[in-house]
C-alpha cells in the first residue's frame, strides 16, 4: 500500500490507540526476574525469550518470519501499526505491543525499536496466549500444541486465524534461512502436524472463504463493507499495484477490520502466490485515493524495502491476475494503465518500491514495460474515449471531437479559439495517442463540453499538463 503504508486512516487511529486502548489482563505471567537492558544478537535474543517464556524457540522465530522475515524495517510500523521483527502491534483494536510491555516490564519504545526487546515481547505474548489456552508444561514442548495460541497472535478471528497459523507451520516445515540486522537465522524444516482445536475446520482452503466468481483463481473472503464502495460511478481501465507492508494473513484481516478504513480487490501471497478477493471488481475499494474510481487494486505481501518478498510465484501469480483483469475491461497491457500506488495522481505513498522488477512484471503480464507516465512529457493519461459522447468514429486534424479508438490524452498546447453561438469557447487543443508523427493531430478541448472557459482537465478534475515539445 503506502510509502509505509501508513495511511490517513492510520494516523488517525495512531491517535484513537493512546486515547482508546486499556490495559490487558495477563495470565500472572509477569517475569519474576528484572529483565536484561543489554542487546542481545538475534540469535541469542530467540534463545533467551525462549528460554525466558517457555515457547519453543524455533516456533517463535517462524512467527516473526512469517511477519516481517525478520526484518524490524528501523521501528517503523507497518500498515496496522505493527513493529519489529515480531510485529507487535498498537491500534484500537490490536493491542499486542501493550500487552508486551505490560509482560515484560519494557517501554513501548524500547519493545518498538530494539529487536532482542522486541524478541522478547513477542515470545511473552504467545506464552501469554498458551496460558489462556492451558497449555501445560508437557504441551508446551510439543510444538504442535501451540497451533491456537499462533492463531490468536494474529488478532483474527476463525478462518483467517487459521490462515495465519497455517502459514507459520508451514514455514516450520519448510525451513527458514534469514538474515537479520547481518546475522544468519535459521530454522531446520520438520514434519509436522499441528493440532488445530477449535481452528480444525478452517483451514486457508477449506474454510477461508469461497472460490472468487471474477476470479475463479482466488478466494473470496470480503472485506468489511466500511472500508470500500458499493458499486462505481466510473469504468475499470487501470490497475494498481500495491505492497501491503505487512503479511497476507495480517492485510486480510486489516481489510476485515472496519476501523480500518482501507481495502483493496486482491492480496496475493508471497511464499505460493495465493490470491484472495476481498472486494468485487464491480465495487469501489479505498486503495488509491483518487484512483479507486476506474482502477482494481492489487496488494502484495511483503515490504517495500525488501525485495526477498516479491518471489518469482508472487509475480507470475499476479500477473495472471493482470492479465486477466487488462483481458475482461479491456485495459491495455502498458504501464499507462498498469500503475503503481505511486504513480495515481493525487496519492503519497511509494509502493511498489525500487525493487519492484516492472519490466519482469510486464513481460510476464505479456504488455509493454518502459518507464511510467510523467506529467508533461506528453505521457498524461486519461481515458475521455471511456466516457458516453466523447468518442466518434469521425474527425478533423483541428476542431474534431476526439477520434474513436482513442485511448488517452499525452498533454495541452495554446492555440487558436473555438467558440460557438452560445458563447462557449477554449483555447486549448489537446494531443491524443493517435498522434501520427511531425504533424501532431491536435484536438480543441472545446469538444470536451464540460471544459468551457480556457479549461482543460481531466475526468479527475485535474489540470492537464502543457506539453513540452509542442
Amino acid at each position: 500500500m503506502p510509502g509505509r503504508l501508513t495511511t490517513t486512516a492510520g494516523l488517525r487511529m495512531a491517535v484513537l490507540a493512546a486515547a482508546v486502548a486499556a490495559a490487558l489482563s495477563t495470565t500472572g505471567l509477569q517475569a519474576t526476574a528484572a529483565p536484561s537492558r543489554d542487546h542481545a544478537p538475534v540469535n541469542t535474543a530467540f534463545t533467551q525469550a525462549a528460554e525466558k517464556y517457555d515457547v519453543p524457540r524455533d516456533l517463535l522465530a517462524a512467527v516473526g518470519y512469517s511477519e516481517t522475515h525478520l526484518d524490524g524495517h528501523d521501528g517503523e510500523p507497518s500498515q496496522d501499526l505493527g513493529y519489529g521483527v515480531m510485529h507487535l502491534v498498537s491500534n484500537p483494536v490490536n493491542h499486542s505491543l501493550d500487552k508486551a510491555a505490560e509482560i515484560t516490564g519494557r517501554s513501548s519504545a524500547e519493545l518498538r525499536h530494539d529487536t532482542s526487546a522486541n524478541i522478547e515481547g513477542g515470545a511473552a505474548v504467545l506464552r501469554a496466549h498458551a496460558d489462556a489456552l492451558g497449555l501445560d508444561r508437557v504441551e508446551r514442548r510439543d510444538v504442535n500444541a501451540w497451533y491456537p495460541a499462533v492463531a490468536r497472535y494474529s488478532n483474527a478471528e476463525g478462518a483467517t486465524a487459521a490462515l495465519y497459523a497455517d502459514t507459520v507451520y508451514q514455514f516450520l516445515a519448510q525451513g527458514i534461512a534469514a538474515v537479520a540486522e547481518g546475522e544468519k537465522v535459521t530454522v531446520t524444516g520438520r514434519g509436522v502436524a499441528p493440532d488445530k482445536g477449535a481452528y480444525k475446520d478452517s483451514g486457508s482452503r477449506g474454510g477461508l472463504g469461497t472460490t472468487s466468481t471474477d476470479y475463479p483463481p482466488a478466494l473470496w473472503v470480503p472485506a468489511s463493507p466500511s472500508n470500500y464502495d458499493t458499486g462505481r460511478t466510473e469504468a475499470i481501465r487501470a490497475i494498481v499495484i500495491h505492497v501491503t507492508e505487512g503479511s497476507y494473513a495480517g492485510t486480510v484481516s486489516w481489510f476485515q477490520n472496519p476501523a480500518s478504513e482501507v481495502s483493496a480487490h486482491y492480496v496475493v501471497r508471497s511464499s505460493d502466490g495465493e490470491v484472495t478477493q476481498m472486494v468485487r471488481d464491480s465495487d469501489t475499494a479505498w486503495h488509491a485515493r483518487s484512483g479507486n474510481p476506474y482502477s482494481v487494486g492489487i496488494e502484495h505481501e511483503g515490504f517495500i524495502a525488501d525485495p526477498g518478498w516479491f518471489t518469482d510465484t508472487l509475480y507470475r501469480s499476479s500477473a495472471a491476475l493482470t492479465r486477466h483483469l487488462a483481458d475482461r475491461y479491456g485495459i491495455p497491457k502498458d504501464r499507462a494503465h498498469i500503475v503503481g500506488h505511486v504513480e495515481v495522481p493525487g496519492n503519497d505513498h511509494t509502493d511498489p518500491g525500487p525493487n519492484w522488477n516492472w519490466d519482469y512484471y510486464m513481460q510476464l503480464v505479456g504488455g509493454s514495460g518502459g518507464n511510467p507516465p510523467q506529467p508533461g512529457d506528453r505521457s498524461w493519461v486519461d481515458t475521455f474515449a471511456d466516457a458516453p459522447g466523447y468518442a466518434s468514429p469521425t474527425s478533423t486534424v483541428q476542431t474534431g471531437v476526439l477520434k474513436q479508438g482513442t485511448n488517452y490524452v499525452f498533454c495541452k498546447v495554446w492555440g487558436r479559439e473555438i467558440r460557438d453561438a452560445s458563447g462557449s469557447y477554449n483555447h486549448w487543443w489537446l494531443l491524443t495517442d493517435l498522434d501520427e508523427g511531425p504533424a501532431k493531430q491536435y484536438v480543441s478541448a472545446y469538444y470536451l463540453s464540460r471544459w468551457g472557459d480556457d479549461e482543460a482537465r481531466d475526468n479527475t478534475g485535474a489540470t492537464i499538463p502543457t506539453c513540452k515539445d509542442a
